[in-house]
């Protein structure tokens, strides 16, 4: 089972020493994410600064950027890594969609296969002259006298999809190279609600297992006291709680009242960032990585067998950076030790 990481920096600088830090510790894949940052500036900014781990989007937003600029992007960042980076998709939300980056969202399944099939016939076709055509009900594309006059690395770039739904998750496992799992999933939910999704796709496609490396995201806090361990984590867990979309992963771990309590306190004025005083020890313990580093460890091995890599991160919400980098720290630290690293 790999280890990967998510390195988090108030500045670019931050982020940037972070992650050659992590390549050091042993992280084999550095993911960035896409919201306060661009996804794919974020991603070269590391690859120019590491050496061997792989860099990788999680996720970047699949709809807000043609298929044909989100493919020259991936182009140019695995020239510029040498073969290192990995394009993670994700669709986002409607709101976020449509309000925020005035994006289409159309029927986010069949949108998303479109665009990913897009984004791979460009790859295969942008340096031959070739029509580049495929129709579409939400991503038709029609590109003609065109030819890239610089060599592509590769014509096969490694697509992760980002799917917590059924049916987008069967989608991963018909099309991607690989899935990653929302920030919060807990080895029950992968074994119960989401390999078996992902195992319907792959048999549909007349896949192996074996082709779609399954990636579980993992928030973790790392402290020898167990409260701080916990309260640094319980602002994230509060934020992804109070999104109502979330209703049936929080009922598949028995945490609906819990969950509602934490909805209750965002109604009534507090941001979505500042709900950690409403999440319970149980909610922290069933969705997190959390306690000492042997007790997380403990937690991660768990994840074996079942997932092919674990994407760790450090908790950002309701705490301050300062809280962020200790545990950041803690977590490289971590790493260090399970891979026989340099923290």
């Amino acid at each position: 089972m790999r280890i990967t990481y998510a390195p988090w920096g108030e500045t670019l600088d931050e982020l940037v020493d972070v992650a050659r830090r992590a390549e050091r510790a042993g992280a084999e894949v550095l993911w960035v994410p896409e919201l306060h940052r661009s996804a794919t500036v974020s991603a070269a900014a590391l690859i120019g600064a590491t050496s061997h781990a792989q860099v990788g989007t999680a996720i970047a937003l699949a709809f807000t950027r043609s298929p044909m600029v989100t493919a020259l992007e991936a182009l140019d960042l695995d020239e510029m890594s040498g073969g290192r980076f990995v394009l993670g998709l994700g669709t986002g939300v409607q709101r976020l969609n449509e309000d925020w980056h005035h994006a289409r969202w159309g029927k986010p399944v069949g949108h998303l296969r479109e665009t990913v099939r897009n984004i791979r016939l460009f790859w295969e076709k942008a340096t031959t002259g070739e029509v580049i055509e495929a129709e579409g009900e939400w991503e038709p594309i029609r590109i003609r006298g065109y030819e890239r006059p610089y060599p592509v690395l590769r014509t096969d770039i490694p697509v992760y999809v980002a799917a917590m739904g059924p049916a987008m998750t069967r989608l991963a496992g018909r099309i991607g190279d690989g899935w990653i799992s929302h920030e919060l999933c807990s080895p029950s939910y992968l074994e119960d609600r989401i390999l078996p999704e992902l195992h319907a796709g792959i048999d549909a496609a007349g896949r192996e297992r074996k082709d779609v490396e399954v990636v579980v995201s993992a928030c973790c806090s790392v402290a020898d006291d167990a409260a701080t361990a916990t309260r640094r984590v319980a602002g994230t867990v509060g934020f992804y709680a109070s999104v109502r979309t979330y209703a049936e992963f929080f009922a598949f771990h028995g945490l609906a009242d819990q969950q509602q309590r934490v909805i209750d306190a965002f109604r009534e004025g507090r941001g979505a960032d500042y709900l950690a005083d409403s999440v319970d020890a149980a909610m922290v313990d069933a969705l997190t990585l959390n306690g000492d580093a042997a007790r997380v460890a403990a937690q991660l091995a768990v994840y074996d067998g079942l997932a092919d890599a674990v994407k760790l991160s450090p908790p950002t919400h309701g705490i301050t950076p300062q809280e962020t980098r200790a545990a950041q720290d803690e977590i490289i630290t971590l790493i260090a030790e399970l891979t026989g690293g340099t923290a």
